[in-house]
């Protein structure tokens, strides 16, 4: 009975063994399918992981949208809201004619916002040469900077199919050369232009045409970011509205991003709350353009500067070389770093709880320069917080895997003595020969330390140095969607590495089209600086009165710096302020109100074109709505010693101590003031 009761014990355990094993190879077939399906990207399956490591933490997640807090935190912009985007044209327009003069195509260099306006003006030399349009090529797209061959030059940024079919009634656009003339191109034997930034239309008339006329094709390279002045003259305003037409209607982005970019947005807002979105300009050439190098340290300070030698020796920038930074700061010449901006939205009244999206496929100096701006807002996110690897990884398509050269073991610095040179050398007492040189390593002259101190010139980019390039224009387009759809956007800087309006402006140029009552702060940076050097010792300890002048002027930017755009950013890039050609008013706002006075915002800015009556439905229930609201006065507690302070009591980030404010802000009176 017992070897009966040993057999049987040994029996169950031979099929507990086996279930286990059975369970096992279970487990690991489910894993490899799913792995399977991540990489493939299934939708169900993707939607149902949480993928990013965001923890948002709210205090107060309930704020009654109603209430006068939310209002001017996040309402609209009284002033800006019968401004609607109008792109449509106005007077007489024709299709495109079916005798065409030749084919344009075109080479486009430079970084995302170059590539948006260089392609919106070559639509509009083609319209106005009567020209075929070929698919701009994008060099930084090409196949031999390692990317993938799945999405070539422009289909690589932008869906090919809709911007043909978006502008069949401006311009004839196909996607390639005929073949002759493609095997002309190869040989070199079609004329090519290198057009200057800002040509008149009257190059394109004079020069361009005739010799498109003679060859039937002709080639423009476009390497500064436009090809065509920015402000035409006031009989070429269809242009104008074409302009409009390209960049907010037919330059969309290939599906794989605008799916990720939309899947973001969602994650975003799960959590039901309003989010800022802030692009901190802060990239090494715009540093070195403007002569901001002292506002870094160390190892920053140095390549900032090396940049700045670089680009004045190549004649990208006049003036000395060495710059006092602290005055190009005082000037508002300097980007606003983001601790600067995080006071500033702290001071208006944005709590520590505030979803702050980062954008910018460059954030000059990393995690350091955030760091205070972290410190003042739990809830920092960016690209790679809402995103997975594999997310960003499908929409670079399928790339070869470059192998980086590795590093190889130093050359000896000692060489061998040979005894019989010595002896056969000569009489002696002879000189020591000079000592050698210092042997270069690899690994000593790889990085910054070794190029900047070995060369005057910028070192030649790496494969994989090329590859991150293009990849930026992906991240920059999931950027861009984020910040036009932002609750409230804020820029630190407008300006690139060449003196011209950048990736923020061309956002808040969208924002202005397409919702311009949508809040968009574009603080003046030589008041903001002012401000701050007056309060320089007390900045995390602020009083009523500072407190009051930063709000009043973040107040006022919402409109002045619009004002300011068109007479600033607008001579450089139409696309950072299209309007009026591109705005129509729904209704008079000198009616608007019994207590506005002066002229209204639109005259200020020449919008005098009314919208068609089909845009009018329900303006005046809306206006009479908004009249008769009267919002009660508000105790808002925020903003004195505010900076570094989690509301909870056991959830600190900075150790600071709510110190509330002497008296009320009244938030009515904001709210009327920024009307």
């Amino acid at each position: 009975m017992k070897g009966e009761g040993k057999m049987m014990i040994k029996s169950k355990m031979k099929w507990v063994g086996l279930v286990g094993l059975v369970l096992s190879a279970f487990s690991l077939f489910v894993h490899f399918l799913l792995a399977r399906f991540t990489e493939e990207g299934i939708a169900d399956y993707q939607s149902s992981v949480t993928i990013f490591s965001w923890r948002p933490v709210f205090e107060n997640p309930d704020l009654s949208k109603n209430s006068p807090s939310h209002k001017r935190l996040w309402g609209q912009v009284r002033r800006l809201e019968s401004l609607h985007p109008d792109a449509n044209p106005r007077g007489y327009y024709t299709d495109p004619r079916s005798e065409s003069s030749g084919y344009v195509f075109v080479r486009i260099q430079g970084g995302f916002h170059e590539i948006r306006n260089s392609i919106c003006d070559v639509v509009v030399i083609s319209r106005l040469l009567n020209a075929t349009l070929v698919i701009p090529e994008i060099q930084s797209t090409t196949r031999s900077k390692g990317i993938s061959s799945q999405f070539k030059s422009f289909a690589y940024l932008y869906n090919e199919d809709n911007f043909m079919a978006a502008l069949v009634k401006d311009v004839k656009v196909v996607k390639t050369l005929p073949q002759n003339l493609k095997d002309a191109r190869k040989l070199k034997n079609i004329p090519s232009f290198r057009v200057p930034n800002s040509a008149s239309p009257y190059f394109y008339l004079h020069h361009v045409l005739p010799v498109l006329n003679k060859h039937g094709v002709v080639e423009l390279v476009v390497s500064d970011g436009g090809c065509l002045q920015a402000v035409l003259p006031p009989h070429l305003d269809e242009y104008q509205r074409l302009r409009c037409r390209v960049a907010f209607h037919a330059l969309r982005f290939r599906q794989e991003v605008q799916e990720l970019a939309t899947k973001m947005l969602h994650r975003l807002r799960a959590h039901g709350q309003p989010f800022i979105a802030f692009d901190p300009g802060l990239t090494r050439d715009a540093l070195a353009y403007y002569g901001c190098a002292e506002l870094f340290q160390d190892v920053h300070n140095e390549l900032i500067q090396h940049k700045r030698a670089w680009m004045k020796k190549r004649g990208f920038v006049k003036g000395k070389l060495s710059v006092n930074s602290a005055e190009q700061r005082l000037n508002g010449s300097c980007p606003l770093m983001p601790e600067e901006v995080g006071i500033l939205l702290r001071a208006y009244g944005y709590s520590w709880d505030t979803i702050l999206y980062v954008s910018g496929g460059e954030v000059f100096g990393g995690q350091r320069t955030l760091t205070p701006l972290h410190a003042m807002f739990e809830n920092i996110v960016d690209r790679t917080s809402l995103s997975a690897a594999w997310e960003l990884n499908r929409i670079y398509g399928r790339e070869v895997n470059l192998v980086d050269t590795k590093l190889r073991a130093p050359p000896s610095a000692v060489k061998e003595k040979n005894p019989e040179v010595w002896k056969n050398a000569g009489p002696r007492p002879r000189p020591l020969p000079p000592p050698p040189a210092r042997p270069k390593y690899p690994y000593n002259i790889e990085g910054w330390w070794g190029w900047v101190a070995e060369s005057d010139n910028e070192p030649e980019s790496t494969v994989m140095e090329l590859r991150t390039n293009a990849h930026k224009l992906l991240w920059e387009a999931i950027d861009y969607l984020i910040c036009v759809e932002a609750d409230v956007f804020i820029p630190g800087f407008d300006r690139d590495g060449k003196g011209r309006p950048n990736i923020a402006s061309l956002v808040m140029g969208h924002r202005l089209y397409q919702s311009a009552a949508s809040k968009t702060f574009q603080p003046n940076r030589k008041e903001v600086v002012r401000l701050l050097e007056e309060n320089r010792e007390h900045l995390y300890q602020a009083n009523h009165t500072w407190l009051t002048s930063i709000r009043s002027h973040l107040r006022r930017s919402l409109i002045d710096g619009v004002i300011r755009a068109s007479r600033k950013s607008k001579p450089s890039s139409f696309l950072s302020h299209p309007i009026p050609e591109c705005s129509c008013l729904r209704f008079d706002l000198t009616k608007r109100s019994p207590h506005s006075t002066g002229a209204p915002m639109e005259a200020s800015l020449g919008i005098t074109h009314h919208c068609p009556k089909w845009m009018d439905s329900e303006i005046k229930t809306k206006l009479k709505d908004k009249e008769s609201e009267e919002d009660p006065d508000e105790d808002i507690s925020s903003s004195s010693g505010l900076f570094f302070r989690n509301s909870g009591g056991n959830h600190e980030s900075g150790g600071g101590e709510l110190i509330k404010e002497e008296s009320q802000l009244d938030d009515q009176e904001e709210l009327d003031g920024a009307d």
